[in-house]
């Protein structure tokens, strides 16, 4: 019986081609390590992250590709349940409610999308577009059947105001009905009105970037979270998931919270989370931050984030190891807005009285 040599290579070593099956050189090392009870060797993301947060003098990338970059790395261990506006923070409309309510929501909410109920969140039936709400209400001013939801694709384009009509419009079309408005019935329930769009159903273990995935090829950009028992958790829209990757997305209706810090009478020091860290610093005389934290923390509420390790609720209070108390007088499921600053009473010491975490 002849035994046929292993093939090897200009080193003396085994082609990876005869290598037996789950005989990789990592998989036995890695068991010896674990045998040894020595750390495992770091993964490629582990060398990625290390790479990016140890080279910031390489001028390769910007502080803010640096940062995007371990956005992304950091995004595929995030989990829906992450990235989800809890369930006490969702505004949503019944169905059975009136247009006008719906319309009123929309202009308090401030979103282009609204996701609806039938008499508790835990009977979700959907969701709202802002564009197809107004679709309706042009339809109805018109006099042209628009309960079917959307305007039709056959629509003529409307010239810009004092510009040409569009290519192959003749002018106005004979016996068309003028908008009136008073034609709109808003106090129609929003079911009668057909304007219902899908939404997706997704647990909260789901992995963020699947979900990401999933809305772009199915191009429903909200998802609501719901539980093992049916019941709705949270939810989630695709600004959610890009906003973990780019960081905050403000459009030209959100609110500037501008940066500096007022001695209230009442309230005492409250500040903007925007503030940077500095300004604080210097307005009270006491070190925040370690050398090695002020390269990846600028501002007050990526202190108290990276202090709390989570983005706190209204309300609560966050104690730094220099003796302040940070209180949360606003925020959202997303980020900290406002901050009350409580100061160490005259006379009262610290023992660990200096830089963040010592």
């Amino acid at each position: 019986m002849s035994v046929k040599p292993i093939d090897r290579g200009p080193e003396g070593s085994a082609s990876p081609a005869e290598e037996p099956a789950g005989e990789h050189p990592h998989s036995w090392l890695a068991a010896l390590r674990a045998r040894l009870g020595l750390p495992g060797a770091p993964t490629l993301r582990e060398m990625l992250e290390d790479a990016l947060k140890g080279t910031r003098e390489d001028r390769a990338f910007s502080a803010e590709e640096r940062e995007m970059l371990l956005r992304i790395l950091r995004f595929g261990a995030l989990r829906v349940s992450d990235v989800m506006v809890p369930r006490a923070d969702i505004i949503a409309v019944d169905e059975n409610e009136s247009v006008w309510e719906l319309l009123r929501t929309f202009d308090t909410a401030g979103v282009s999308r609204l996701p609806l109920f039938r008499e508790t969140l835990d009977d979700p039936r959907g969701m709202v577009h802002v564009k197809d709400l107004m679709r309706w209400l042009v339809g109805e001013a018109l006099g042209r059947p628009a309960s079917e939801g959307h305007a039709p694709s056959s629509a003529p384009r409307v010239p810009a105001v004092g510009g040409p009509p569009p290519s192959g419009a003749a002018g106005p079309v004979a016996g068309s009905a003028a908008p009136e408005l008073g034609r709109v019935n808003l106090s129609r329930s929003i079911a009668s009105t057909r304007l219902r769009r899908p939404t997706i159903f997704v647990p909260p273990s789901m992995p963020a970037a699947n979900l990401l995935i999933r809305m772009q090829s199915t191009r429903i950009h909200m998802a609501l979270v719901v539980d093992e028992y049916g019941g709705t958790d949270g939810l989630v829209t695709i600004e959610d998931l890009v906003e973990q990757i780019v960081g905050e997305i403000e459009d030209e209706h959100d609110e500037e919270e501008a940066a500096h810090i007022v001695a209230d009478p009442k309230l005492g020091l409250v500040t903007a989370a925007r503030t940077p860290v500095r300004e604080l610093e210097a307005h009270l005389g006491v070190k925040l931050l370690k050398p090695e934290e002020e390269a990846d923390i600028d501002t007050l509420g990526g202190l108290v984030f990276a202090l709390l390790g989570r983005v706190p609720a209204r309300g609560e209070l966050i104690r730094h190891p220099a003796g302040l108390e940070f209180e949360v007088l606003d925020a959202d499921p997303r980020r900290v807005k406002k901050l009350r600053v409580h100061t160490p009473r005259p006379g009262k010491k610290e023992g660990n009285e200096g830089a963040a975490g010592a």
